[in-house]
């Protein structure tokens, strides 16, 4: 099945698996127009360069700046109406040892936890209503997790916390958009990497490890273009791994929902 959307917001474009994604796009995409944002603007104007302003957009943002995401959404989805699908794929990670508080840098602890969740958690509120606005065209809000976020590692505790979050929120936000006549239209999808052969490693000093960067994109545009829609997109590597995690979590979810909606429907009736 070919990408089902046409205008795509990529936040951390200029490196890793966001760069990736949007080659991607536009190199597999038909008629997809990419919005690829970043902090470093050299990498944004190559992006620019490359493709040409018939195919991609660029936005200089920092994503971390949670008072001026507001006034961004609102200047990019009147700039593009047609915006139809964000990925919300910003975020770092840093190493961290919990057990040695004087080494904590407490202000880097606050935003990693504000680039990894509270922006992703913001801006798809921000959005929402947009989307809301192109119903009943199917829209989409991409959450690019970690498969850290289903089993931790101890060596980025706050990392591993930051995705755990996001990958909840994920579920939860699927879970109401879906049961609401007016947000039923936009679905929720997560892409969820194991270690990728990216910056996110390199830049911390540490050697290159996991899943070649280009088997990744493969393998999550399968997922992306598959004729199923799938609500989570993962590798064969982690699903071997962690997936069946997941399905025990994913059972006692769905029962537990389904309990809250008869106690719920039952307060209803007794009103």
């Amino acid at each position: 099945m070919p990408f089902p959307y046409k205008t795509v917001l990529v936040t951390g474009a200029t490196s890793g698996i966001g760069q990736a994604l949007v080659e991607r796009l536009l190199s597999h995409g038909e008629n997809i127009f990419v919005i690829a944002a970043g902090r470093r603007q050299d990498r944004l104007d190559a992006l620019l360069k490359t493709h040409g302003p018939e195919k991609i957009a660029v936005e200089n943002v920092d994503v971390g700046d949670l008072a001026g995401l507001p006034a961004w959404v609102d200047k990019v989805t009147k700039a593009h109406p047609t915006l139809d699908c964000v990925i919300l794929n910003a975020g770092f990670q840093q190493a961290l040892n919990l057990a040695d508080p004087k080494s904590i840098d407490l202000p880097s602890l606050t935003d990693e936890i504000t680039v990894n969740y509270l922006s992703p958690a913001h801006a798809s509120n921000l959005f929402l209503p947009h989307f809301m606005s192109l119903a009943p065209k199917p829209t989409a809000i991409v959450f690019v997790t970690s498969g850290l976020a289903l089993v931790p590692s101890s060596r980025c505790p706050n990392y591993c916390a930051s995705k755990a979050a996001l990958h909840s929120l994920a579920w939860t936000l699927r879970s109401q958009l879906a049961a609401a006549p007016a947000t039923k239209s936009v679905r929720v999808i997560e892409i969820i990497p194991p270690a990728v052969q990216t910056e996110l490693h390199t830049r911390q000093g540490l050697p290159q490890i996991g899943l070649p960067l280009d088997q990744f994109i493969d393998e999550t545009w399968a997922g992306l273009t598959a004729a199923e829609e799938i609500d989570e997109v993962m590798p064969k590597i982690l699903r071997n791994m962690s997936g069946h995690v997941e399905d025990v979590k994913r059972d006692s979810y769905k029962k537990m929902a389904a309990l809250m909606a008869a106690q719920e429907a039952k307060a209803k009736e007794a009103h």
